[in-house]
């Protein structure tokens, strides 16, 4: 599948569509949050601004990728993408990010999680759909729960967060999981 046949999705709230060059813009005026930035797992000593060249160079990573879209909430808020789409082992890893903080807390992320799920497992007939999330943000490994994944195990201390270690929680969610939750209809 190319990058360019990528469907755009919706459900009630949430867009999820390709990115466009000029999406840099969008992402210039959501800056960098120091809150969501240490969630992703980031130290504050490492937080920068966000500059023209880096909102370039996150449209750029996100256009070089064949399954990645831009979540607009009535604007562009953030990304999600399947990454390592294996179609062999029907296997992908899911990354999401929420970048502007007024959208936190009000179920966005979910709605675009379930939207590249349905992709994933609907269009892709992937098996597996995992996720790693650093065992402090909380939120998201609720979000992620909500939508089906289950917690396998967790590495332990591999993230350093402003001179502590943290674990990486390891979830997943398989085709027949999703099946289950679709045919609840949650």
């Amino acid at each position: 599948m190319s990058s360019t046949s990528l469907p755009v999705l919706k459900s009630k709230r949430v867009t999820l569509r390709r990115p466009r060059e000029d999406d840099f813009q969008a992402r210039l005026r959501l800056g960098t949050d120091p809150e969501i930035f240490r969630m992703y797992g980031g130290s504050l000593s490492d937080l920068r601004p966000m500059t023209e060249d880096a909102a370039k160079r996150w449209v750029q990573r996100l256009l070089g990728q064949d399954f990645a879209w831009i979540i607009e909430a009535g604007s562009l808020i953030g990304e999600i993408r399947l990454d390592r789409v294996d179609l062999r082992d029907r296997r992908a890893n899911l990354a999401i990010g929420i970048e502007d903080a007024n959208q936190l807390g009000k179920g966005l992320g979910s709605e675009a999680i379930a939207l590249a799920l349905g992709h994933a497992f609907n269009v892709l007939k992937l098996h597996r759909v995992s996720v790693r999330v650093v065992d402090y943000n909380s939120r998201a490994i609720r979000a992620y729960q909500k939508c089906g994944f289950v917690i396998e195990g967790r590495e332990r201390e591999v993230a350093l967060v402003d001179g502590s270690w943290h674990d990486d929680v390891m979830m997943a969610i398989l085709d027949r999981e999703y099946l289950a939750m679709q045919q609840k209809g949650t």
